[in-house]
């Protein structure tokens, strides 16, 4: 069996935002010459998500409203607890909680073996810093 583990680091400007990673991730599997296998990809930081979905527009300003309406940005510590403790993230936290740590992909004939519409996608949801992804590729 073969392996290969890259780490990728993102730093998204804005508190909050999806990345398509697909074309990258795309670009490790065919480096790493499995043919049939699986991929994990994984965000490395507890305000990060790696998810997948369609590379849609409106799907992702409809995902920023929901997210902010389910945990709202607040850097009081009178709503969130966390915040006393000197973080003003506590939102990001529960966000990543709903979005998802990782995502795990069949490798087949060499590819990503996905499902119509789907795609790789980088959320941030503390910005503003560099964030570090797990990429790891096993299989023959």
């Amino acid at each position: 069996m073969k392996s290969l583990t890259e780490y990728l680091t993102f730093n998204i400007p804005a508190r909050m935002g999806f990345l398509n990673i697909t074309p990258t991730i795309e670009e490790i599997v065919g480096k790493s010459g499995i043919q049939e296998g699986i991929l994990l990809c994984n965000a490395m930081h507890i305000t990060a998500s790696v998810f997948i979905n369609d590379d849609e527009r409106g799907l992702h300003e409809d995902y920023r409203k929901w997210l902010e309406h389910l945990a709202p940005f607040d850097a009081s510590p009178q709503r969130y607890a966390h915040n006393r403790t000197g973080e003003d993230n506590a939102d990001a936290h529960m966000k990543r909680q709903i979005m998802g740590r990782e995502v795990v992909v069949a490798v087949t004939g060499g590819k990503l073996d996905f499902g119509p519409w789907e795609q790789i996608f980088y959320g941030e949801f503390d910005g503003r810093r560099p964030k570090r992804v797990l990429v790891k590729i096993i299989g023959e």
